[in-house]
């Protein structure tokens, strides 16, 4: 990096705004994928808008690659600086700005840790959907960058569907706001929703304007075993077409609950196939017709070998304590774990699950499955070693195969993880060329010297 932009770059935050010894580049030098790494030259911490405008009217001058970072709890490779350059981390830019109970929204940095959001808002009787399993450290910026979805998306949608407005910095260092504070807005192209899912490359999200909703009356969680994880997809299905929609459907195989019970046992039934795990909220009186209508179901399948109500909100919160842990119990167990995001209508689900068992068999790999069931939304986890090249290269083919399946179902490669570094090579089969050549074209509007998050998407 040219020593003047460097200088400049350093004065801007100051000293204690950058870290550039070895052994902290090293430290920003991956996120939560296990089989991508690259070092950037400097990582800077700004902490308001006006700083980050001044880097990147600095990095875009000497043309200097900017890797936007939040906590780095993505699984795509999309915070790692492949092009070396300026990681900017937004993690000290953590404040919220304004809470509007009457008009339902908050305005946030791109730094505030969700679960603080949820904390926050908590106390004043609100919600804000959202909720990557990561919630306990991703960023709002992050969740932004990558449109964020969770359990929670088959009854209140993603994130997207709450964000009214951003401040956002371009390419080039300009600061300009996209939406705003009101619930409808249709003046122009919709540039909020544009940068939302764009995984950095656009622009650098620095603050947002998020729409929030009541907290719900009452929730009561359901836990369901299976002897046949097809049979499990099966109910998902019966469920929606009753009419019924949970706030969560979450769905474990055996491997996935074996594991949980291992390291934290909570009496999870280690001899299922598949566990499915409802949640249902709203009015006391509607919840429990509901939920009753949910056990019906559930109890005309002769796969059924376990169905109980969680007694008390602690048990509840320990049930959905195991499903958050379970991205942690795969990515314990193995050197490299190529924890893949594909979605499909949600009546394909079984064939789905029975293609990745097949290619497990094919391919003599662990394939672990767990996911978003209620939208169709699973997420593969192939477990291998990057290190063993016999190994690692039958896992990539078998991540081939579990794409080609997402598709030749009517889906998609990515649901919530964003493409990144390891969907890169897969996006010409998901999108028509013609689809890609407008992004492109978006790219080079919004980035002309393709200075933010090179590498990444393409």
């Amino acid at each position: 990096m040219d020593a003047t932009a460097l200088k400049r770059l350093k004065n801007v935050v100051g000293k204690n705004g950058y870290l550039d010894s070895t052994a902290d580049l090293l430290s920003y030098s991956y996120d939560a994928t296990t089989d991508w790494q690259a070092v950037p030259e400097i990582v800077l911490f700004p902490e308001n808008r006006r700083q980050v405008s001044e880097i990147m009217k600095i990095a875009f001058d000497f043309e200097i690659p900017v890797t936007i970072r939040g906590a780095g709890t993505n699984v795509s490779g999309g915070s790692i600086p492949v092009s070396g350059g300026i990681v900017l981390c937004t993690t000290r830019m953590n404040r919220i700005l304004e809470l509007s109970k009457e008009n339902l929204y908050v305005h946030v940095e791109a730094g505030v840790v969700l679960n603080d959001l949820y904390e926050f808002l908590k106390k004043h009787g609100l919600f804000f959907p959202p909720d990557p399993q990561s919630f306990l450290a991703a960023t709002v910026g992050g969740c932004i960058s990558e449109n964020a979805g969770g359990p929670y998306a088959i009854k209140y949608g993603v994130t997207k569907h709450y964000l009214l407005g951003i401040t956002a910095v371009l390419a080039d260092g300009k600061i300009l706001e996209f939406g705003g504070r009101t619930l409808k807005n249709v003046a122009g192209y919709d540039l909020c929703q544009l940068v939302c899912g764009s995984e950095g490359t656009l622009a650098v999200v620095t603050d947002a304007i998020l729409r929030v909703i009541p907290l719900p009356e009452y929730k009561k969680t359901i836990i369901a075993a299976f002897k046949d994880i097809i049979d499990a997809g099966e109910i998902v299905s019966q469920v929606i077409l009753e009419g019924i929609i949970p706030a969560k459907i979450e769905l474990m195989d055996n491997w996935i609950i074996r594991r949980i019970e291992e390291f934290n046992p909570i009496g999870l039934p280690v001899d299922s196939d598949a566990l499915l795990l409802f949640e249902l909220d709203g009015e006391r009186d509607s919840v429990e017709k509901t939920a009753q209508k949910v056990f019906d179901i559930c109890k005309k399948s002769q796969s059924l070998t376990k169905l109980e109500i969680a007694e008390s909100e602690s048990d509840a919160e320990k049930i959905w304590n195991a499903r958050r842990a379970g991205f942690s119990a795969i990515f314990s167990y193995a050197p490299t774990v190529l924890a893949e995001d594909i979605v499909v209508p949600r009546k394909r689900l079984p064939e789905l699950i029975l293609k990745i068992r097949e290619i497990s068999e094919k391919y003599d790999l662990t394939i672990v499955v767990i996911g978003h069931a209620g939208d169709g939304n699973l997420h593969p986890s192939v477990l291998t070693d990057i290190k063993n090249r016999e190994h690692y290269e039958r896992a990539q083919k078998a991540v081939e195969e579990i794409f080609n399946s997402a598709l030749e179902l009517g889906g998609t490669i990515s649901g919530e993880h964003g493409i990144g570094l390891e969907k890169r090579r897969f996006l010409k089969k998901a999108l028509h060329s013609k689809h890609l050549e407008l992004l492109k074209a978006v790219k080079e509007v919004f980035d002309p010297k393709g200075i933010l998050n090179p590498g990444k998407i393409w």
